[in-house]
């Protein structure tokens, strides 16, 4: 923190000098002028500065602090002189090591000083902390740690709390208070994340709790503070060849773990470090808690103990890089103690665990690696050890034992100067023994995969015989993979010795045994070998080749390869034979296949070709009709409407049984759409309803049907009698679901509607009203605009009555009748307005309005009482205008409803009429924009 420790000193000489410059007396003769101003030069000298010691601004704040008791800057000059006096202490310290101490007195009694005055003061925080540092210092533990307990207790939110924390945590570690102790590195660590003492405080706290014997919960600490330091960090076990720790970081891992190590001893020693381990980054270290554990037990010399420690790890995590040299170090453990047998079968475990067939070697490459000389040493060791017991016993378990650890040498090491040779030993022992399974894989390793030498070919020949040996002694149900066994041993002679006399026979038996075992691939691969030899093969064996490589080619998808296989077995196989009709229909199906892929491709042309083509090739084939109908399917993609309708009316005739019989209607429906004949594609819609087996497919096409009928009509002008018959016929076989029911119910309204038959579209009107309202919740925002519309039409008879009601003697009994159809006629548009949707909302609305205001001007337009004086006659005329005025009124009031609704973006016809309406009832207000038009006629 910077201390302005001279801005006193600087404030009073500039004080000085300002006045001094106010003393000097103006004269009048030396006043300078513009005249001479403009000739003076003036050198500007940089300013020295005021040169001015930490003793002399001391004294300075105290002279001030004597003289002025009450100015107001007295309470800064006394911390920043407490301050000083605190640096001035703290620098005698540093500069004198070897004396009896630094005076804090001073700067206590300042402090001291300056919370007896202030007490009160926002910056006491500060002063606390300074007076707790100042006690520390001079080595008063106990009154720091009271002033530390003040200043946490007062101000909880200081930025010195980290700080105050920690100390207090050290003082009272250092006074054997470990639970308080304890709290403070806890208030430390729930400060601040990036405090500079929370380090330290993780490792104090856990030793605090280490103190009180909770382990359990000091090792929670320890493992924070190795978190810190570790996660993440690469090397070996040993400390030291860890990187980016510092030499204070490294002491206080080192320490750690120690404090760590002495803590799981005491508790379940290994058993209990997987329960801290509970995160990626204590994983990458947690090899280290093992070693560190197993370690400590060396040095008490238990040898079990520390083995078992860090076989615990390797079991935990086999696949860790660090797990061989955790083993490794567990076999010397062993040696150096004189346990041979704990050694030998620790050696076992290493290999097993680490050597070529290991799960360690595909996790861990690298590790594998660095693990692989002691392997070697381990297995070196193990097969000479067994070799000579076997030698001595002659028992089949010692050369099996043997053989395992030779195996496995071989495995590691094959390019070691000595494997061809054990190889081949392991090979004639195991013959020897009877494995001749095994005996025969040793052979043809020792045949293939080392460079070539005397005993290459006799190797591979004894792989051959150990092969027939084996299948020779096993049941019937393990011969084919015996088979196949020896079809590899086979190929592989044959490729290794190209020129050995025995190479065509060979390679005629694995093609016939692996078409035979279904490994078609292969089988091809050997036939076309056999058809490339020179000179060539049997007509037999070339027919064998050739349909071995037409059924590979089919069955990978090569189907004009497979077209030309077939084509060249046919003219090897004599007419008569049997087999023929089997390649024909290959053939065909070879032919078809390629239509598909063609189709795949999107190559529709040409898979119309090869599916056309099928029936010129192969026309007795049993795939020729699926072939023509997959040919009219792509017609259809094509949009060749006229073949493809050839070619599906050939289909049906042709093809009457056929079951792709049923997928014809819908395949003409849809060309006949598409050439617009709707009649015939309203029969293949029928046709399907009645033929299909779905409910809901049947209902679509019925639905269909009708829609076909209505469109044909439409087009044609004629008759409607048709579609309306469809739609009724849909109503009666389908009344569910609601919303299509209701659907046809408002298009045999509209057929009615265009044959003139009103009574007929009423009645379906008022049907499709009573199903909406019965829909319950079936219905929807279809059925309920469909719906509102019928409410909105069933109206309209209402209004008709009331329109033939005219306004004529007996007045009374008329008007009566009026209001009572008006009435009717407002409850039917109520009706329609209450379904709540927006377009019929508004039509309503308006047509309620257009009421009202029809009304009024009927009641000013009735037919006057006979006999009326003139003077009766105006007074009857202004009755009846008072009388008509609020039906105006009310139709003015729903017309600007109607019109409020276009600010939310409803603005269709009605709302668009009530606007002109307005227009001629307030045309002061309206009249500007909107043109009026007939009211009384926009009713209907």
């Amino acid at each position: 923190m910077m201390r302005p420790r001279n801005s006193l000193l600087l404030l009073i000489a500039g004080g000085l000098c300002a006045c001094s410059v106010l003393r000097k007396p103006a004269s009048p003769d030396n006043e300078p002028t513009l005249r001479t101003l403009a000739g003076r030069e003036v050198v500007v000298e940089p300013d020295p500065g005021i040169a001015v010691s930490e003793a002399q601004t001391i004294a300075a704040y105290r002279e001030f602090l004597a003289a002025a008791p009450n100015a107001p800057q007295r309470s800064e000059a006394m911390r920043r002189l407490g301050d000083l006096e605190m640096d001035v202490a703290d620098q005698s310290g540093a500069e004198a090591p070897g004396a009896t101490g630094p005076d804090y007195r001073a700067a206590i009694a300042r402090y001291q000083e300056f919370l007896k005055t202030y007490p009160q003061d926002p910056g006491n925080d500060r002063v606390l902390y300074q007076l707790g540092r100042a006690h520390e210092q001079g080595g008063a533990l106990e009154l720091a740690l009271q002033t530390l307990d003040r200043l946490v207790r007062d101000y909880p939110q200081t930025a010195y709390r980290d700080e105050a924390h920690f100390r207090r945590g050290e003082l009272l570690f250092t006074a054997r208070d470990y639970a308080k102790a304890e709290q403070a590195y806890a208030a430390v660590l729930d400060g601040d994340p990036s405090n500079p003492y929370r380090e330290r405080a993780l490792y104090m706290h856990g030793w605090s709790l280490f103190k009180q014997g909770r382990l359990e919960e000091a090792l929670a600490s320890f493992f924070g503070v190795l978190d810190m330091n570790l996660a993440g960090q690469e090397g070996d076990t040993e400390l030291d060849s860890l990187k980016g720790l510092s030499r204070a970081d490294r002491e206080l891992v080192e320490d750690t773990f120690r404090v760590t190590s002495l803590s799981l001893q005491n508790l379940q020693g290994a058993e209990s470090i997987p329960a801290y381990m509970n995160g990626e980054a204590r994983r990458s270290y947690e090899f280290r808690v093992y070693q560190q554990l197993g370690e400590l037990y060396i040095k008490q010399e238990r040898t079990k103990d520390a083995a078992d420690t860090l076989g615990a790890f390797t079991r935990r995590h086999p696949l860790h890089a660090q797990a061989p040299v955790l083993q490794a170090r567990v076999i010397d453990i062993y040696q150096q103690a004189g346990f041979a047998t704990l050694a030998l079968d620790a050696k076992k475990d290493y290999v097993a665990h680490y050597g070529v067939d290991s799960e360690f070697r595909r996790a861990n490459p690298s590790g594998w690696e660095h693990a692989q000389p002691l392997v070697k040493t381990h297995l070196s060791e193990l097969a000479r050890h067994y070799h000579a017991s076997a030698q001595k016993s002659k028992k089949s378990e010692d050369y099996q034992e043997a053989v395992r650890w030779y195996r496995a040498y071989i495995a590691s090491f094959p390019s070691d100067p000595e494997a061809a040779q054990n190889h081949f030993l392991l090979a004639e022992l195991l013959f020897e023994d009877g494995r001749f399974e095994a005996a025969g894989t040793e052979y043809e390793k020792v045949a293939y995969q080392y460079p070539p030498h005397a005993k290459s070919a006799d190797a591979g020949y004894a792989a051959l015989l150990s092969h027939a040996a084996q299948e020779k002694s096993v049941a019937a149900a393990q011969a084919p993979a015996l088979r196949r066994t020896a079809v590899e041993s086979a190929l592989r002679f044959a490729q290794a010795f190209p020129a050995d006399p025995r190479t065509g026979a060979v390679l005629t038996n694995a093609a016939e045994t692996l078409f035979s075992l279904n490994d078609t691939e292969r089988a091809a691969s050997v036939a076309q070998q056999v058809l490339a030899l020179d000179p060539p093969a049997a007509p037999a064996q070339r027919r064998v080749a050739w349909t071995v490589i037409g059924h590979t080619a089919f069955e990978r998808g090569g189907f004009a390869q497979a077209e030309r296989a077939y084509a060249e077995v046919l003219m090897l196989t004599p007419e008569k034979d049997p087999a023929r009709g089997e390649l024909v229909e290959r053939q065909a199906a070879a032919i078809y296949k390629q239509g598909e892929q063609a189709r795949a491709a999107g190559q529709s042309r040409d898979a119309v070709a090869h599916f056309e083509r099928v029936a010129v090739v192969a026309p007795q084939s049993a795939v020729r009709a699926t072939a023509q109908y997959d040919a009219a399917a792509s017609l259809i993609g094509l949009k060749d409407w006229d073949a493809a309708a050839r070619s599906l009316e050939d289909f049906r005739q042709r093809h009457p049984k056929h079951p792709l019989q049923g997928e014809v209607a819908g395949k003409l429906a849809v060309v006949y759409l598409e050439q617009g004949r709707w009649a015939q594609a309203a029969g293949e819609f029928e046709r399907l309803a009645a033929e299909t087996k779905d409910p809901q497919q049947a209902r679509a096409a019925l639905w269909q049907v009708a829609e076909l009928h209505e469109k044909a009509a439409g087009k044609s002008g004629g008759s409607r009698a048709a579609a309306a018959k469809a739609y009724e016929r849909y109503l009666q076989q389908h009344p569910q679901p609601l919303e299509p029911a209701v659907e046809a119910r408002f298009r045999l309204a509209r057929l009615a509607r265009a044959d003139g038959n009103t009574p007929r579209e009423l009645a379906w009107m008022k049907e499709l009203f009573q199903a909406d309202q019965r829909g319950g919740g079936a219905r929807t925002d279809r059925t309920r605009f469909l719906g509102a519309t019928a409410a909105l039409a069933l109206a309209e008879p209402s209004f008709e009555a009331y329109r033939k009601v005219a306004l004529v003697e007996p007045l009374t009994r008329q008007l009566k009748l009026k209001k009572a159809r008006m009435e009717e006629t407002l409850k039917a548009y109520g009706v329609a307005a209450d379904y709540g949707v927006a377009e019929v909302t508004t039509a309503a609305t308006f047509h309620i309005a257009a009421l009202y205001q029809d009304f009024g001007r009927a009641m000013l337009g009735s037919q006057r009482p006979k006999g009326l004086s003139k003077a009766e006659r105006e007074q009857y005329d202004v009755l009846l205008e008072e009388q008509a005025y609020p039906f105006e009124e009310k139709a003015t009031e729903l017309h600007e409803v109607n019109a409020r609704r276009a600010a939310a973006g409803l603005y269709d016809e009605w709302v668009r009429r009530s606007f002109a309406a307005l227009a001629q009832l307030r045309p002061v207000r309206y009249g500007k924009s909107e043109r009026s038009e007939g009211v009384i006629d926009a009713i209907r």
